[in-house]
């Protein structure tokens, strides 16, 4: 099974003096000598060098009391989450898997390999505990891939602690800098690497010139949740907090975008595409529902006095919450491990590559891109006018979740087009979210009634007392009461007026 922790470090750049000694910088009260450590680490990549594009780090080390297989995620400058598995020949499957998204069926090769003798000194406190680890490192480098170029580089790693307090890292670098030592000039061994061995001048790769068409705009937004959905993968995996929503809400953007800018792409090409991206939203949304839920009846279940609380509802919650998450998850990985999401991913690649793009997409994006959200601003009127008239019930609560679904969308649209249009379209933006805020909680009520009746049922039979479920359950009734109560105000007198107005956005709702 693999490991994780948190990895802060800061490099340094070394010469001939070594390492200062670092007594008395800040709490640090004794540095003591651990000795030389040989390290023998193989860098694996793709031969297009994507992980190394992405900042991330596969490797094989031998030597040091951690050997075996390291994937390394940036987090921020000099902070990384370290995924760590037992030595084997070859890529275990739990780190195989967090990769898989940008590698897919591209083979992992042998990049760079990377030898160091590392002079390691702990640093301690007045009591003996360590606060981090100091180290020179004599490192050679040595290209298997793209070339046979080689280096050697001498650098000063310090590296926190676990649990220990990040401030010391400033303490220590104005230690070091007052000896003349000056922070590196790479990110990491690897990059640095990379750099010094290549075969020619190593080239950034140009990203794509700034947007002028409608096209290049709406190119540009499928491009971003593109890449929202390939570096969310493996944080899904992994079950970090809101993974799960955010790489939903990149599915709906992407499907949003295709089909409210049909006329500047062939809807014969991104149909298809927006079915599948429709199917995974649907899969996603699967452990992301639960979440939801579990997080509002949690919430609402703590703010219950306790005498309102009677028989084993927290018990019964946190099962129920515990048992549908594991199997959402589970499932959840299997749908990222699928052929059908892989290929999900190239074709959004292939799109992007040679976009089906029509005549209007060359045009001017201010009218091209106004009339197409114009069209989501008039369709989401329409919808939240037939709601709004609705009486409350089953029928109103479904018509209040078609509106929020036209809010999202045209929120989506207002995003896609703000760099072009500016105020009005990040007007739009703000109204739809705040709009779409507000059905959400609407739906979440919806749901968790629903909920609600279902683990009442269950703990019934089984002989619990059920009132505590009877008090949840008026609990929403009346906040979608007053949601509802709410809505026509903040429809009419939201910030979406204007921006409605601006958009050719129809009729005044209320």
């Amino acid at each position: 099974m693999a490991d994780e922790k948190r990895e802060i470090e800061r490099k340094y750049e070394s010469d001939d003096s070594g390492l200062p000694d670092l007594t008395g910088a800040g709490p640090v009260a004794a540095v003591l000598d651990k000795g030389l450590v040989e390290l023998d680490a193989t860098y694996y990549d793709t031969v297009d060098e994507r992980l190394a594009a992405a900042a991330l780090t596969l490797r094989r080390r031998t030597g040091g009391a951690d050997a075996g297989w390291h994937l390394k995620f940036p987090v921020a400058p000099g902070v990384r989450d370290e995924i760590q598995a037992p030595l084997s020949d070859t890529v275990p499957e739990e780190i195989a898997a967090l990769v898989r998204s940008r590698v897919r069926d591209t083979e992992l090769v042998p990049l760079v390999r990377l030898r160091s003798a590392r002079d390691v000194r702990h640093l301690l406190d007045a009591e003996g505990v360590l606060l981090a680890e100091a180290s020179v490192d004599a490192v050679t480098a040595e290209r298997l891939s793209g070339g046979g170029g080689a280096a050697q580089w001498t650098e000063i790693e310090v590296e926190l602690a676990d649990g220990g307090d990040p401030a010391l890292l400033d303490q220590l670098e104005k230690r070091l800098r007052k000896a003349g030592v000056l922070p590196s000039r790479s990110p990491s061994k690897l990059a640095r690497a990379l750099e010094q061995t290549a075969p020619g001048k190593r080239r950034k790769k140009a990203g794509p010139p700034p947007p002028v068409t409608a096209g290049d705009h709406v190119l540009a937004y499928l491009r971003a949740q593109r890449d929202a959905l390939v570096e969310l993968d493996p944080a899904v995996r992994r079950d970090l907090p809101d993974a799960v929503h955010r790489m939903r809400v990149a599915t709906r953007r992407a499907r949003s975008t295709l089909r409210t800018f049909g006329a500047l792409l062939d809807r014969t090409v991104t149909d298809p595409l927006g079915a599948e991206l429709k199917w995974l939203a649907g899969e996603l949304g699967v452990d992301r529902d639960q979440e939801v839920l579990a997080d509002r009846l949690t919430t609402a279940l703590d703010a219950l006095p306790p005498a309102l609380v009677t028989g084993p509802v927290p018990e019964r919650l946190a099962v129920w919450s515990q048992a549908r998450h594991a199997h959402a998850h589970a499932h959840l990985t299997g749908v990222l491990d699928s052929r059908r999401h892989l290929a999900l991913l190239d074709a959004l690649d292939a799109l992007l590559a040679d976009p089906p793009l029509r005549g209007a997409a060359g045009k001017k994006p201010d009218k091209a891109l106004a009339k197409a959200v114009g069209k989501d601003v008039k369709k989401l009127t329409d919808a939240m006018e037939h709601a709004l008239a609705l009486p409350p019930g089953q029928d109103r609560d479904l018509a209040l979740h078609e509106a929020r679904k036209k809010a999202k969308r045209t929120r989506y649209a207002a995003e896609a087009a703000t760099e072009a249009l500016g105020t009005p379209a990040s007007a739009l933006t703000r109204a739809t979210k705040s709009l779409t805020t507000l059905l959400g909680d609407h739906q979440d009520s919806v749901m968790a009634r629903r909920t609600l009746r279902e683990l009442a049922a269950v703990a019934h039979a089984a002989g619990e007392n059920t009132f505590t479920y009877g008090v949840l359950y008026a609990g929403e009734e009346a906040r979608a009461a007053a949601t509802e109560a709410e809505l026509p105000r903040r429809w009419k007198e939201s910030g979406s007026k204007a921006a409605r107005k601006a958009f050719g956005g129809g009729r005044r709702a209320g």
